[in-house]
């Protein structure tokens, strides 16, 4: 009964806003990041911003896009007497609080902006929300020093302070989790071993369905079910050839290509806002102190290492080349979410996506001037193409922030000093 073309956003069933927080742990290559290379001023605080070098898998969409300069990540920064341990605070990064230091049981750190959102809107799909990795939390490489437990580092999910989130790394378990139906373990590993479909236990419910649509509707549902079955044919030869060719640093079914393995996890996250599975997510790029390479940044050296450039020219230009592939890879899930209607707009139209670090120089180990993106329309409530300075502010402030984004008016979060002008 209302006007017609009435936007979607004005009405009482308006789109829900999807949620996805995403860490990068190692800092940037600061210089690239910000613009500020000597004798060249490439971003603007206003609208008509210049994106810096490493930020240009952004421009497709910028005018969606929101960068933060001057944040200072001060819950990550050693406790006041203390030195060290800075790859041991990742669980800072989204709940703006200081770990407590423990290498015991008595963990105690914050709650992250992805479970809070989860908790107030989770209730309305099948799961609140879900977590994703790319490297085994098993191999910690030395990163649970400093009398830090290794909770801290291998999750930046945090449903109460007292309680991280485990990030799956497995797409297939990914996937059945997401898109399974309800069968005993022993029954989903017959499954995977006969390489049944997933699909085919609900196909005749599909067919019910199907005779209450309109063609339209039918369409639409059987272009999503394809796509669900693409990306299951696609994790199915993922696990066949891992099984084939096993490698003792690849658990079975994880793709042995980093570019492979986290566009599937972007493709399941996608999946999922697409069919309103879940609403909110979170994924963690790597692991501190990071012993994984990748080759197609056009760079061969290990992440870590990497990031101690000790301001070679040629290792930090190096180091940025990395930074910009990883935002390339994210760029291929804005890219997707863009391309997937929703409502009277698309996924990124109603999605909300932050992608942060809690190191800027790391180098110098330094959670100083910190870089951070916003992504996405927010359902209209985020204004792109923009480049903020904030200095003295803490990345709490830009958490609080992002939580009143997604209509969650908490007055705090961690060491917040109050919420950025956005």
């Amino acid at each position: 009964m209302l006007p017609a073309q009435t936007p979607l956003s004005q009405t009482a069933a308006n789109t829900k806003t999807r949620f996805t927080a995403v860490w990068a742990p190692h800092g940037w290559s600061e210089q690239y990041w910000n613009g500020t290379m000597p004798g060249r001023e490439v971003s603007k605080s206003g609208a008509d911003f210049v994106l810096a070098p490493t930020l240009t898998p952004f421009e497709p969409f910028k005018n969606q896009t929101v960068i933060f300069g001057g944040l200072d990540g001060t819950s990550s920064m050693p406790p006041p007497g203390s030195s060290g341990g800075d790859h041991s605070r990742g669980s800072a990064v989204f709940t703006g609080t200081a770990p407590k230091k423990t290498a015991g049981a008595d963990i105690y750190g914050g709650i992250s902006i992805d479970q809070i959102i989860a908790q107030k809107y989770g209730q309305d799909t099948l799961l609140p929300s879900i977590q994703l990795g790319i490297e085994d939390p098993g191999s910690n490489t030395g990163i649970c020093g400093w009398g830090y437990s290794c909770a801290y580092s291998n999750s930046v999910s945090w449903e109460s302070p007292t309680r991280p989130m485990p990030h799956e790394i497995n797409p297939m378990v990914a996937f059945e989790r997401l898109f399974g139906d309800g069968a005993s373990p022993e029954q989903r590993a017959q499954r995977k071993q006969t390489r049944a479909s997933i699909l085919d236990a609900v196909t005749r419910k599909v067919a019910s369905l199907e005779t209450k649509l309109s063609a339209s509707d039918r369409s639409l549902l059987g272009n999503y079910l394809d796509d669900v079955r693409e990306l299951e044919r696609r994790m199915q030869l993922a696990a066949k050839a891992s099984s084939d060719a096993p490698s003792l640093d690849v658990p079975f079914g994880v793709p042995e290509s980093f570019d492979d393995h986290i566009k599937l996890m972007w493709d399941l996250q996608a999946l999922a806002f697409q069919g309103d599975v879940t609403r909110v997510s979170s994924l963690m790029v790597g692991r501190d102190v990071s012993l994984r390479s990748f080759p197609e940044s056009g760079v061969t050296t290990v992440w870590h290492s990497s990031s101690h450039h000790g301001e070679d020219a040629k290792r930090r230009e190096d180091y940025h080349k990395m930074n910009r592939y990883h935002l390339r890879t994210f760029a291929y899930f804005l890219d997707k979410l863009k391309k997937t209607p929703d409502g009277d707009g698309n996924l990124l139209d109603h999605s909300l996506l932050i992608w942060g670090s809690n190191m800027g120089n790391a180098n110098q180990h330094s959670h100083v001037n910190v870089g951070y993106a916003l992504v996405g329309g927010a359902n209209g409530r985020l204004k792109g193409d923009r480049y903020i300075s904030v200095f003295g502010n803490t990345t709490a402030n830009l958490l609080l922030s992002t939580l009143h984004l997604m209509g969650v008016e908490q007055e705090s979060i961690g060491d917040s000093t109050g919420p950025l002008s956005l």
